[in-house]
């Protein structure tokens, strides 16, 4: 638990004044704050973080002898939240089609049917609560109903989720990648706590440039949910890695920059497909040409 001493009530100058008197403490506190409390009438307030009471309680001996005849001081003890857990739960599951997405602290709203997911917010991109994700597990319920790819890409994983979904849904392997380390340590973790793990390779990777993501190409379905330029300038690989009637989902674009994306793919050779627009946020899906070799109709069969 950790304790505050607060000075309320003050001029900036005073307020500035007292703040810098408890920093120069021979027993400083880790931390002051000075806080503007009431606009209009220009007050402030000082509040410094100790993380015991007796340590608070002399820095205010210390003070109380500086203080004005109105000026006074509080303190309080700081309650042990998990701010973590506390920001979490502010966010509710997500359905998309098939796919249910939960954190862990709605571990006990996992519902039976369909195919759940635990993801977590962290310092990856992808919960399922942005309309970006939301849209691409949206375009993947869609495809699955009309066939079962083989060869499966995420390109800019973030957390795994796509992978994760798609790896679940079908049963088979599945090749992620990010530029970042983090993220692709956190796809790992998120696949093997969903069950996924061996059906995932996550590998460090710049766009599509990794050996191992050559040597399975063609790919009968790739995901790239990015940003819009580099949507743009993968557009390129992106569809050269394609198989011949294989399909393309692509976010991490807002609706103004749909139509510069969509012009990319139809440039090579792409054909679109209905997008999925969330809020401010677009989701294309394009198909390569020629017949599917690898797409067959499988689920359910």
């Amino acid at each position: 638990m950790e304790f505050t001493l607060t000075i309320g009530d003050l001029r900036e100058d005073r307020a500035v004044e007292l703040a810098a008197f408890l920093e120069n403490l021979d027993e400083a506190p880790p931390a002051v704050t000075l806080n503007e409390t009431d606009e209009a009438a220009k007050l402030w307030n000082v509040v410094a973080y100790f993380t015991e009471e007796k340590e608070a309680r002399a820095a205010g001996a210390m003070l109380k002898p500086h203080l004005g005849l109105e000026e006074a001081f509080s303190i309080d003890a700081l309650p042990d939240v998990d701010w973590v857990r506390r920001s979490l739960e502010g966010l509710a599951p997500v359905v998309a089609g098939r796919f249910f997405l939960y954190g862990s602290h709605d571990r006990e709203r996992r519902r039976a049917g369909g195919i759940s997911l635990e993801i977590d917010a962290g310092t990856a991109f992808g919960t399922g609560h942005h309309g970006t994700t939301s849209g691409c597990l949206l375009a993947l319920d869609h495809l699955l109903k009309r066939g079962a790819p083989r060869r499966i890409l995420d390109v800019g994983c973030g957390t795994g989720v796509l992978a994760i979904a798609a790896a679940l849904a079908l049963r088979r392997a599945v090749t992620a990648s990010d530029i970042d380390p983090i993220a692709v340590d956190v796809t790992l973790a998120n696949a093997r706590n969903n069950g996924a793990g061996p059906l995932l390779a996550a590998i460090t990777a710049p766009g599509l440039k990794h050996r191992r993501i050559a040597a399975s190409a063609p790919y009968d379905l790739i995901f790239a949910n990015i940003l819009a330029r580099p949507l743009i300038a993968l557009a390129g690989d992106l569809a050269a890695s394609l198989a011949p009637g294989g399909s393309l989902i692509l976010s991490g674009l807002t609706l103004d920059q749909e139509q510069a994306v969509r012009a990319a793919y139809r440039n090579r050779g792409l054909i679109p497909e209905s997008p999925i627009r969330l809020g401010n946020w677009a989701t294309l899906v394009f198909r390569q040409t020629g017949s599917r070799i690898a797409f067959r109709k499988e689920i359910g069969a």
